[in-house]
């Protein structure tokens, strides 16, 4: 039972004395904090990254909708305009100018409506590499 007591007493003043002592407690602070302040520091970046993505989509639909709306802002002047009342008005209503003549033309075949059809271009979105992309994250003029 004394063998058992010495060795408790001798490992606490190991522990009190050499583990624990101010300097080591202090290193195992400042380990600790630097610790956490990393990685708080990386999830505000991939929070930030994620952020970043989301306002790039948000900008995209954005602009995506205002030319929409731009297109039916001219649309809407198109049918305003007098140029169409009147092609409306001969097409409907067969309403024509004194003097003028109807002349009824043939149904276009397939190959006459798309020969003058354009290819829409397709636009591919740049792909980066990973560096790239944390280069751009990180530097907005690279």
């Amino acid at each position: 039972m004394n063998k058992i007591k010495t060795f408790f007493r001798k490992l606490k003043f190991v522990l009190k004395h050499d583990f624990f002592s101010i300097e080591n407690v202090v290193l195992i602070v400042a380990i600790i904090l630097c610790a956490v302040w990393t990685y708080q520091a990386i999830m505000a970046m991939s929070r930030n990254w994620e952020l970043s993505e989301r306002l790039t989509a948000e900008r995209k639909t954005l602009e995506l909708a205002s030319i929409e709306v731009e297109a039916a802002e001219l649309e809407n002047e198109y049918y305003k305009s007098d140029e169409y009342q009147e092609l409306l008005a001969r097409r409907n209503l067969d309403k024509q100018f004194e003097g003028e003549k109807m002349v009824v033309m043939p149904i276009n075949s397939d190959e006459a409506k798309n020969k003058h059809k354009e290819k829409p271009a397709i636009q591919e979105e740049k792909t980066y590499s990973n560096f790239d992309q944390w280069m751009r994250y990180l530097f907005l003029s690279y």
